[in-house]
């Protein structure tokens, strides 16, 4: 009796063995496909992230061109309405501001005009 007990706890031990390799070769499956999957969304994560600082760079380079741009075109009619200012008898310096000059030249005003115009 004691012959047939243990036949049958070998017999059911190797039972418990086949069914957990089955499990260990199901989990081996799960986890290469888990890897496959991970590595899948690195990259695409990586050429994402590539476009992207590429879309904000060029987006970074349109707003300074077009901030240049404001820029240059707010000096530029600033400088022309002062010019014309001036051209009309007005002081433009912040010394004597939109008083009248009396027709004479104006050296704050002229040194003025010219840090403007470079």
């Amino acid at each position: 009796m004691k012959d047939r007990n243990f036949l049958d706890t070998v017999m059911e031990f190797e039972q418990q063995l086949e069914a957990m390799q089955e499990q260990f070769g199901a989990l081996k499956q799960f986890v290469a496909l888990m890897m496959e999957e991970h590595k899948a969304l690195e990259t695409e994560n990586h050429h994402l992230r590539t476009r992207l600082e590429e879309l904000l760079a060029k987006d970074n380079s349109i707003q300074a061109a077009d901030v240049k741009k404001e820029t240059s075109l707010d000096i530029g009619e600033g400088y022309d309405n002062l010019a014309r200012l001036y051209q009309e008898g007005f002081h433009v310096c912040h010394v004597h501001f939109g008083s009248s000059r009396k027709g004479e030249d104006c050296l704050f005003c002229l040194s003025f005009l010219n840090k403007q115009n470079v």
